[in-house]
């Protein structure tokens, strides 16, 4: 963004507060590793985090099984929702399976924010169901402006809806120079879940 934002444009003008919205997007590998490591900084905190992994579903994501092996004392903090079935949704394989699992996991959001239950509140891939008009992003951009104002919220995922980026106050667009992908290799185990 090139011009200045005013306080008038923003959700919360108070700087000294947290609570903003941060929204990792593009074509780069990276985007939930970011927001997971935001998540367990937050946790380090002793802040209490929720992560929702939309169109993520199973148990093969080594981050599952890393913040399973926590201690005790942070598990507390933290609660994972899949909100997916277990498989990668593209436009392609969509069904309504899909759409439940969803819009239940954004219902379990929004429920989040309006209790106010959360100081972090992570919706990993919202913005590939925002893409593929599983939500709607009105009422996305609406919760998101209700929210309370010490909660900070990120959205991760490609395609991030302009709506959506226009109220965030961080947005990092992580696009790809190089990816072995390129060279055939398949995602790994470790690496890439």
């Amino acid at each position: 963004m090139d011009k200045k934002l005013k306080n008038a444009d923003l959700i919360n003008p108070n700087w000294e507060q947290r609570g903003y919205i941060q929204i990792y997007t593009g074509n780069g590998k990276g985007k939930t590793t970011a927001s997971l490591g935001l998540a367990m900084r937050a946790l380090g905190r002793n802040w209490k985090v929720l992560v929702v992994m939309f169109t993520k579903g199973g148990d093969n994501y080594g981050e599952l099984t890393s913040f399973r092996n926590l201690s005790h004392s942070i598990q507390e903090n933290l609660t994972i929702e899949q909100a997916g079935l277990d498989r990668i949704v593209y436009a392609h394989n969509m069904c309504q399976d899909d759409e439940k699992a969803i819009k239940r996991g954004w219902e379990i959001a929004k429920q989040a924010i309006k209790n106010n239950e959360y100081q972090l509140i992570i919706l990993d891939e919202i913005n590939i169901a925002i893409d593929l008009k599983i939500l709607d992003i009105d009422e996305v951009v609406e919760v998101l402006k209700n929210k309370p104002q010490d909660m900070e919220i990120v959205l991760t995922g490609r395609n991030a809806h302009p709506k959506a980026i226009k109220i965030a106050h961080l947005v990092s667009k992580i696009e790809p120079i190089k990816h072995y992908w390129n060279m055939g290799i398949d995602a790994r185990k470790g690496i890439e879940f």
